[in-house]
């Protein structure tokens, strides 16, 4: 006997398919993929990926930072609390700038630029200090801050605002050059190049290249501008004898001691494995491997929490990386645009950097890990950006509405759960022969209430 076929379950995609008007309509999605859509989804993702990442880094600098400080005749855990410090700071500074509106970064944009190359000159002071060659800090009472960091949230801010403000006008070079290019970002990238500091300068580069590709510059200008940037690192690099070693010991170690540091990272990364050997049982940070908390954080985390270790970072930095772009997408004004391009590329190239520097695919730079290695100054700068970002998506139409009708949820919940008064008075009640005492509306008051309760 044959069996009967079912026509309707068959042919019911198909029928849709053709747009026939008695089709069943598509499937409904997966809750999962639905939550996606949400209007919240973004500002909600973004929110749990700067949070994870930042949680990461203070456990892990707790653990890399132990011995280092210990080396300098300090408590053990003195880098974590600084690092701790600047992590409230850094938070309490991004739930403000979650806050702000759109019209206030625009308005933020020149006054930060303003206060970041101030800072900027105060390195070429009595005040500033060099570290590792590169003069790029300046000592205050109490702490030791970096300029060029609060100098890569002022470029994206004030290129942002020009290539905006000039939208209409990018295909003549002109407008291009001024004032994104000159004077912000030559003024920026040129003091930070006065203190040696290259890894800095490509972190900087890269976000003026990213802004001009999401700004659509002509794709000759833009390789005119990327041609330009190429032979100015490359200049930096040949009249720097540190810089031209670093590249030799990249391209020619034959000897761990030519390459100590790239060595040791890929040491830690390998004897971690796939599981890692646990928090706080890290060999390489027994000074072994130079700057652990710092630079080389990702070795840690490699060797104390594996392979899932690192491909958690991996994946939230990518996570990070969608949230940007949905904003990107989502919204229509070019600022909000260009300003979260420009912090996308940001905490992406630097990430790149720093990672690919660890696991030896490019030469050791010296470049943080964002969020994650310790640093005050980057933290609290990264963090202020993330901020912004946050306050991208959070006044979008669609999540400034839904989070406006969240109360109103809350007020509806409020009104099927009455709770008991407490502390409420009635006004007291008038008897025939005039108004009753002060006392006596007291105790009437009281009594209805006990009745009532």
């Amino acid at each position: 006997m044959s069996t009967p076929t079912r026509k309707g379950a068959t042919s019911a995609a198909s029928r849709y398919a053709r747009g026939e008007a008695d089709a069943p309509g598509p499937p409904d999605p997966h809750p999962f993929w639905a939550r996606l859509e949400s209007p919240l989804s973004t500002y909600y993702l973004l929110i749990a990926v700067i949070s994870s990442l930042t949680l990461i880094g203070l456990v892990v600098v707790l653990s890399a930072s132990s011995v280092t400080s210990l080396k300098d005749g300090k408590p053990a855990y003195s880098l974590f609390v600084s690092q701790t410090q600047f992590a409230i700071l850094g938070t309490v500074g991004a739930f403000i700038a979650s806050r702000l509106p759109v019209s206030a970064w625009k308005r933020l944009a020149v006054p930060v630029f303003a206060a970041s190359v101030f800072l900027m000159l105060l390195v070429h002071t009595p005040l500033g200090v060099e570290v590792n060659g590169n003069r790029n800090w300046i000592r205050l009472p109490g702490m030791q801050l970096q300029p060029s960091e609060i100098g890569k949230f002022a470029l994206v801010l004030c290129c942002a605002l020009a290539l905006s403000t000039k939208r209409h006008r990018l295909r003549e070079w002109q407008h291009v050059l001024v004032p994104a290019l000159v004077p912000f970002g030559a003024i920026i990238v040129g003091l930070t190049l006065l203190g040696h500091d290259l890894g800095t300068a490509l972190v900087l580069l890269a976000i003026i290249g990213g802004l001009l590709w999401a700004a659509g510059v002509s794709w000759r200008l833009f390789a005119a501008a990327g041609a330009l940037f190429g032979v100015l690192a490359g200049g930096l690099v040949l009249v720097s004898g540190n810089r031209m070693s670093r590249i030799d010991q990249w391209l020619n170690c034959t000897d761990v001691h030519m390459c100590w540091q790239t060595r040791h990272g890929q040491f830690a990364l390998a004897d971690g494995g796939i599981l890692g050997l646990g928090l706080g049982r890290s060999a390489e940070k027994w000074l072994w491997l130079p700057e652990p908390q710092n630079d080389f954080i990702y070795a840690i985390i490699g060797e104390e929490l594996g392979l899932w270790g690192t491909l958690l970072v991996l994946v939230l930095y990518a996570l990070l990386a969608l949230a940007c772009y949905r904003i990107v997408m989502h919204s229509d004004d070019q600022f909000v645009r260009l300003a979260t391009t420009g912090v996308m590329v940001w905490i992406l190239v630097q990430a790149m950097i720093n990672i690919g520097s660890v696991i030896g695919l490019l030469p050791v730079i010296g470049v943080p890990l964002p969020l994650v290695s310790y640093g005050g100054s980057a933290l609290v700068a990264n963090l202020g950006a993330l901020g912004m970002v946050v306050s991208f998506a959070r006044h979008e139409p669609a999540c400034r509405r839904a989070l406006a009708a969240r109360p109103l949820l809350r007020r509806r919940w409020a009104d099927k759960v009455r709770l008991p008064a407490i502390g409420r008075r009635r006004p007291a009640a008038v008897g025939s022969t005039g108004a009753v005492g002060v006392r006596g509306a007291r105790t009437a008051t009281s009594t209805s209430e006990g009745e009532n309760s």
